[in-house]
This record gives C-alpha cells, structure tokens and sequence, in this order.
C-alpha cells in the first residue's frame, strides 16, 4: 500500500493563515488594549513584552490597532471573493454550458473589463459609489474581480459539456439546472479552488492599496491599508508600526498563497 505524502505547502499554509484568522477573530471581540486609547505618556514606544508592536504617536497599542484592522481587511476579503465568486462562477457556468451568443457577448464583455487594470477599474467603481465606506469597497472590488471568475469557470464548464456522463444525463432527461449544479460543478471545485486563494490575495492587495491611497476604508474603521497608511509619516520615529503591519500583510498573502499552491500539487499528483 502506497503512504500518502504530507503536503508541506497546503499545511503550512494552513498553519499561517489560520493563526492569523483565529488573531483576526478573537480581535473582533478582544485586544490587549483599546484600539483607539490615547496614551501620551507612552507613545512612539519601542517594542516589548507589553506593547508587542510598540506605540504609535498617539500612545496607542499598535497590535491591538493590527489585530483589529485584520479583521476588517480579512472581511472586506473574504465579501469581495464571494461576490466575484458567485456572480463569476454563474455566469461563466452558463456561457460555458450554453454558448452560443450569449457566450459571445458576455466573454467580449468580460475581454473589455481585464482589459483594464483590476486596480483602476476598482477606482472608477469607487469614483462612482463613493470613496471612505468598506461596504463601497467590497461592492467596488467585487465587480472587479467577476470577470476573472467568469473566464476559468467558463473554460472548465465548456469542456465538461460534451463528455460521455454529462451527453448521458441529458439524454436521460436531465434538466440543464441539475446537470450544471449536480453533474458539472462538483467536477469544476479542484479548478475553482485555487482561483478562489489567487483571488483572496489579490482582494488583500487591492484593499490595501486603495485605503493606503485614502479612497478605500476610513476611520473610525481601520484595515491593515489605512494602519500602512497611518504609519508611513512615522518610519523615522516609529519604524515598528510599517515594519509590523506590512509583515502581518505578507505573511496573510503567503499563507494563502502556500495553499493555493498546495491544491494545485495535491490536483497534479491525482491526475
């Protein structure tokens, strides 16, 4: 009997990004101290088993700031793909299924829109909806991140449609919704996986840049790109807070980034 090897990168992967999300989730109901407590008796403080990232100007405690702008960038992550997900994986699944014009028209459509960059097709939705408002946001990268959805869930459907099982349900008397949702999309997850970690980490990096820039997630919410944002004034007094939430950015990307890359081994080795 073959022994199964451990896949080191979904594992590690795990390990990071859940550390990271239980940090995120614990944070949404409790921090070693106010996110938002002014201390001017103990700002621009280095470091230390009390103030694990330090303080920033105003004496606050800069992990609990991070602690918490993590789960608001986690979940304006996490919206953003569901919506680019769902919408994506619909429309892809029946162009794929169906084509013919409608196929035509909705993949032209979808060339158009990564025609531009996902960043500046993100900062026209945002001029449109209104800048300084995470809901915005998510709607803003959302819509971006549809096309890239639509186009892999479109090429794995129009290959599935013609093989032996799926000509025998409709055959059989299928209807097309259940050969989509039953007979297609289960065989579709191992493709949809990997895009769904690519497209967290761009989410992560694209809600990053935008509130870094001032139009994505503003006070009184904080996400780890505003906290970036916040600290670049104070890389020479205060080093600790850009070095620490540029690191939790990193190393959430990396995280997400080991299991994308695992699922695509663990998919390699079955086929």
């Amino acid at each position: 009997m073959k022994k199964r090897r451990i896949n080191g990168y979904l594992l590690c992967g795990l390990i990071i990004t859940g550390v990271l999300l239980l940090a995120a989730l614990v944070g949404t109901f409790y921090t070693p101290f106010d996110p938002n407590a002014m201390n001017g008796a103990e700002k621009f403080q280095a470091p230390s088993f009390v103030h694990l990232f330090g303080t920033d100007n105003f004496g606050r405690d800069i992990f609990s700031r991070v602690v918490k702008g993590s789960g608001t960038t986690l979940a304006i992550a996490l919206a953003t793909v569901a919506i680019g997900a769902v919408v994506g994986t619909l429309v892809g699944a029946v162009t794929g299924y169906f084509g013919g014009v409608a196929d035509d028209a909705l993949m032209r459509l979808n060339d158009a829109l990564t025609a531009f960059p996902s960043i500046l097709l993100a900062l026209l939705v945002i001029s449109i909806v209104g800048p300084g408002n995470k809901y915005n946001v998510v709607l803003a990268l959302g819509i971006v991140f549809i096309p890239s959805f639509a186009r892999v869930t479109r090429t794995a459907f129009a290959g599935l449609r013609d093989v032996n099982y799926i000509t025998s349900a409709r055959l059989m008397g299928a209807k097309n919704g259940r050969i989509l949702l039953v007979h297609m999309l289960p065989n579709t997850v191992r493709v949809l996986l990997p895009a769904i970690t690519i497209g967290f980490n761009n989410a992560v990096l694209a809600e990053a840049s935008m509130s870094f820039l001032g139009i994505g997630v503003t006070p009184p919410d904080a996400s780890l790109g505003y906290l970036l944002s916040e600290a670049q004034d104070k890389l020479s007094r205060a080093p600790w807070y850009a070095l620490c939430t540029g690191a939790v950015i990193a190393l959430l990307v990396f995280g997400v980034g080991l299991i994308g890359e695992g699922l695509q081994k663990m998919d390699r080795e079955v086929a």
